[in-house]
This record gives structure tokens, C-alpha cells and sequence, in this order.
């Protein structure tokens, strides 16, 4: 590739690389375990294959043997390095760590280059070394420009083997696959070709453990499946049935693959061509498995959306039912009924409406609006909260409803929080204190009225209170003494704005309530639906720059 291209492709593939590692799949919805196992793919082979071969793409080819258990990759590698640098034998599975055999000279690129860097290199096996390793082994029988990596099965009854397996498959730069004339129809084998084909990777397939008798019919047979499956021009070879000798199989058996190894050793570009080939193919990939991890993260986004909505709708619910019971009379009730009672059948009330002597006010606030003043504030809380609490169960209900995940989001969630009450004290103590501001400073009484009379302004907001909440048609006496003292005018500019800054006080409650169900939503990590945006971004400039 020209230098140009490989500035543009890497810089690409760096941003691509960044936004597939902010992604993140919190929410256990269906799909997200295998969305996340995407994401590691995906960035593995980034970093161990697709970066360092768009930077250094003359570099020896990298041919990894794959297969089932017991197909005799192992075997098959020490036949053609000739000598026994991966273990053989009946016990399954044999390979553990994977094993790179290539020729002396390409050995430094192997073991300081950036394939594959996040494995630990080691000269020789041994029993402490596990799935984080990757022993590099010289021979001077392989051909220079290619090496070959022996890997666990890829049917492993151990899951590590499992996935270091694929994870080699993912930094090839070609495959072979070793199967047998037993198991060549197993869906293991097939399965490893068809994400072969997927990858567009540049593929041959060994078929070995072949009976010279029936040799014939079973290579009919694997050339006709292979054929129905689109993969009927693939190179092949044929080992039969032989005796292993010292973990080898016989050099007659491998000539032909030794000669197809050879062939890509000294023609530069036939390797380059099946180097391009698989890495185009893997490029190919992203343009669904990219959009697939954004899909998936759309739908984590839009399922966090709909949890956000029932919270929004259970409080704004709640902040509803308080608005109608400040305007049905609904909230004069109880105790605050019975202390509104008791201060105007006292006589306070009309105490506290003084007739002026001199031009001075005179008089001390008297127990019972003291009283009554304490009582609005204690009804209000206990609308407040219980509001609060139809609101936090509502919102379970609506998780709960939804999926299994959303009863696990919603644990200790069912209840308002342990300083709602508190704080719904001091919002509705300021709000009275609001208000008693309002009457002072904008409760202008009527001239023919305050010539002759004076007011407390705490028992005046307290009547005042009584006439916004008690509802009707203003006939009441709250209504009344208002209109009189301060006429229908204030009674209804004072009232609105009360009524916006308490429904503005208790909104601010609710917010904060709510705030408990988007943390334990942030908690999940979902990134937003920018990050699904840039995905896609980096997707299409990827393409730019091919």
C-alpha cells in the first residue's frame, strides 16, 4: 500500500479502534452478552492483527492451523517445522499455549512486533505458562515470510482453548483448517468455515486420516459439501492414513503442503495478494459488525430512554394530583381543617385585624396562627410525601413490568428516599415565608380599608392560604376577608404566583427523587446515543480511507 493510504487507514482504524473501546453494554437486555463479546472481538483484532498489519504489511505472513480436537494440527506443524515443537499425543485437548513456528529471520518480527502484543513470548512451554503466552519457536525448515501458529481446538471442552483459538483466527493471515476423514461433516468444521467465508479470509483446508481405499469417495464427498457451500475453489490436500513417528508423519504425506508454503514464501506477490485478500476481508466485516454494536447500543439507549420516561411520568403524575389538591380543597383536611377552625372561632382571627390608634399597628402573633401555620406546613408534607411514594412505587411497577432487568434496576427503589421529609419541610417553610413576602410587599390593601384598619401579615398569608386551597366558587370566608382587605385583584395575582413557586419547590422534590432512578441507570455505564454516532462515523470514514 502506498504511504498515503496507510496514513489514512491507520488514522482511521485509531478512531474506529477508540469508539469501539468506549462502547459499553451495560443493561443485561437480550443480546448484550454476545453484544459484548462483539466489542472484545472486534477490538482484539484491532490491535493484535488489523493495525499492525496496515503498518508493516510486508511483514512475514502469519498462517494459523486450525481445527477440531484430535485432527493432528500439532502433528502436522512438527511435520513441516521437522522437528517437535508442539505436543502430540491421546490425551485431549494436547495444545494448551499457542506455539509459532517460522524461520530464524523472521523470528524478531514475531516476537517484538505488534501481532498478537498482547500475549507474553516465551521460548519453550512450560506447565506455569497459560492462554496470556505465546511461545516463538525457529526452525530453519520452514520457508522465510511465513510461520505457522498452532492453536487449541477450536471444539475445546475447556473454554480458554475455546476462545484463545479464535482469537489466533482473528490475527491470521491465513487459515488452514486440519480436519479428518471422520469429523469432516461435524458441525464444529463447519462452523469454522462459514466465519472463514464471513471474514472473507484467505483459507486451505487439510483432510487428513484419509484410508487410501476410500479416498476417493470421501474427497468426492468433502469437495461436493464444499462445493454447496461456496468454498469448492479453495486449496486442499490430502494426508492419508500413516504411521507418526516421533510426533511426525511421514515427509511424503506433507510434500505437497511444504511445496504451497514454499510457493508463498518466494513469491512476494502471491503472499501479498492472500495477505490483502484476508485483510480486506476482515475490513469488509466491519461494515455489519460495526453497525451491529451500534444497533445494539441504540437499543441499550432506547431501553434507558423508556425507563427515564416512566420516571418522568410517575412524577409528573404526582406533581399532577398535588396541583388538583390545591385546587379542590382537598388539602384543608384534618388537622389543618381543625386548627383553621379553632383560629377563627377564637377570635384570633379577628384580632389580628387591628384598628389603627395614632397611625400604629399594635398586637403579637397569637399561639394559634402560630399553630395553624405549623399545621399547613405538616399537610403539605404529608401530601408532599405521599405523593412521592404512589410515585416511587409506580415506577417499580413500570420496571418491574418491563423485564427481568428492570427488577433488578428497581431494588430498594420502591419508597421515597429517608431525607425527602426533611426537605419537604424546609421547602414549604420557605414557601410560607415566600408568601408572607408576597402579602407584605404586594398586598396592597384598599385605601377606604387602611385608613382604618391594620393586619398581621402571618395570620393575613395564612388566611390568605385557606382561600387559595379551599377551592369553590370564593364564597367562603377566606375568600371573602381577602377580597375585602386586599380586593379580588391581589387575591388572584398573590395566588398565581404562590401557587408557581410552591408547584416550582415541589417539582424541585420530585427532581430530586427521580435523580435515585437515573443513577442506578448511569450506574448500568450506557453511554449515550452520541457514542452510537461516532461508531457509525468511524465506520464510514474507515471506508474513506480504503
Amino acid at each position: 500500500m502506498a504511504a498515503e493510504t496507510v496514513e489514512a487507514l491507520t488514522s482511521a482504524l485509531g478512531a474506529l479502534r477508540e469508539s469501539v473501546s468506549d462502547l459499553r453494554f451495560g443493561l443485561d437486555l437480550p443480546g448484550a452478552d454476545e453484544a459484548r463479546q462483539a466489542r472484545a472481538d472486534l477490538l482484539a483484532q484491532l490491535e493484535n492483527y488489523v493495525l499492525p498489519r496496515v503498518r508493516t504489511n510486508t511483514a512475514p505472513a502469519l498462517i494459523v492451523i486450525a481445527g477440531s480436537t484430535g485432527a493432528g494440527k500439532s502433528t502436522l506443524v512438527n511435520s513441516l517445522a521437522e522437528r517437535n515443537i508442539s505436543r502430540t499425543g491421546v490425551r485431549r485437548p494436547t495444545t494448551g499455549t499457542p506455539i509459532l513456528a517460522c524461520h530464524p529471520d523472521d523470528r524478531k518480527w514475531f516476537t517484538e512486533g505488534e501481532l498478537l502484543s498482547g500475549l507474553e513470548r516465551l521460548e519453550r512451554p512450560s506447565p506455569e505458562s497459560g492462554m496470556d503466552s505465546l511461545v516463538v519457536v525457529a526452525t530453519e525448515k520452514l520457508p522465510q515470510g511465513v510461520a505457522l501458529l498452532d492453536t487449541p481446538d477450536i471444539d475445546s471442552v475447556v473454554e480458554e482453548h475455546h476462545e484463545i483459538a479464535h482469537r489466533m483466527l482473528d490475527a491470521a493471515d491465513l487459515w488452514i483448517f486440519v480436519t479428518t476423514a471422520a469429523r469432516y461433516a461435524d458441525a464444529p468444521a463447519w462452523s469454522l468455515l462459514r466465519l472463514a467465508k464471513e471474514r472473507g479470509a484467505r483459507l486451505a483446508i487439510v483432510l487428513s486420516r484419509v484410508q487410501p481405499r476410500s479416498a476417493d469417495v470421501v474427497l468426492k464427498h468433502f469437495v461436493r459439501m464444499l462445493t454447496e457451500y461456496g468454498l469448492g475453489d479453495i486449496d486442499r490436500f490430502v494426508i492419508h492414513e500413516a504411521p507418526v513417528s516421533d510426533g511426525r508423519l511421514p515427509d511424503s504425506e506433507v510434500t505437497d503442503l511444504r511445496l504451497w508454503l514454499a510457493e508463498l514464501s518466494v513469491d512476494e506477490s502471491r503472499r501479498a495478494q492472500a495477505v490483502h485478500e484476508t485483510l480486506n476481508g476482515v475490513l469488509n466485516s466491519f461494515r455489519t459488525r460495526v453497525p451491529a454494536l451500534a444497533r445494539h447500543l441504540e437499543g441499550q439507549v432506547a431501553f434507558r430512554g423508556e425507563l427515564r420516561s416512566d420516571v418522568e411520568a410517575a412524577y409528573l403524575g404526582a406533581l399532577a394530583e398535588i396541583d388538583k389538591a390545591s385546587k379542590n380543597g382537598s388539602l384543608l383536611h384534618g388537622e389543618v381543617l381543625a386548627r383553621w377552625q379553632d383560629f377563627a372561632g377564637s377570635g384570633d382571627l379577628m384580632r389580628s385585624l387591628q384598628f389603627r390608634k395614632g397611625g400604629k399597628a399594635a398586637g403579637q402573633t397569637p399561639e394559634r396562627v402560630l399553630a395553624f401555620k405549623a399545621a399547613i406546613r405538616t399537610g403539605l408534607e404529608s401530601v408532599i410525601v405521599a405523593a412521592a411514594n404512589r410515585a416511587a412505587e409506580e415506577v417499580v411497577a413500570r420496571w418491574r413490568h418491563r423485564s427481568e432487568l428492570g427488577v433488578k434496576l428497581a431494588e430498594g427503589l420502591d419508597s421515597p428516599s429517608d431525607n425527602l421529609l426533611r426537605h419537604a419541610g424546609r421547602a414549604i417553610a420557605s414557601w410560607q415565608d415566600h408568601l408572607n413576602e408576597l402579602v407584605r410587599t404586594e398586598g396592597v390593601t384598599k385605601r377606604s380599608v387602611s385608613k382604618l384598619v391594620s393586619f398581621d401579615p402571618d395570620a393575613l398569608s395564612l388566611i390568605f392560604t385557606v382561600a387559595m386551597f379551599s377551592g369553590g366558587d370564593g364564597s367562603g370566608v377566606p375568600h371573602r376577608l381577602v377580597n375585602a382587605l386586599l380586593g379580588a385583584e391581589s387575591l388572584r395575582g398573590i395566588g398565581a404566583k404562590a401557587l408557581s413557586d410552591l408547584r416550582a419547590r415541589i417539582g424541585m422534590l420530585f427532581d430530586e427523587e427521580s435523580m435515585r432512578y437515573v443513577h442506578a441507570l448511569d450506574s448500568a455505564g450506557i453511554p449515550d446515543e452520541s457514542v452510537a454516532t461516532r461508531l457509525y462515523q468511524a465506520a464510514y470514514n474507515l471506508e474513506v480511507a480504503r
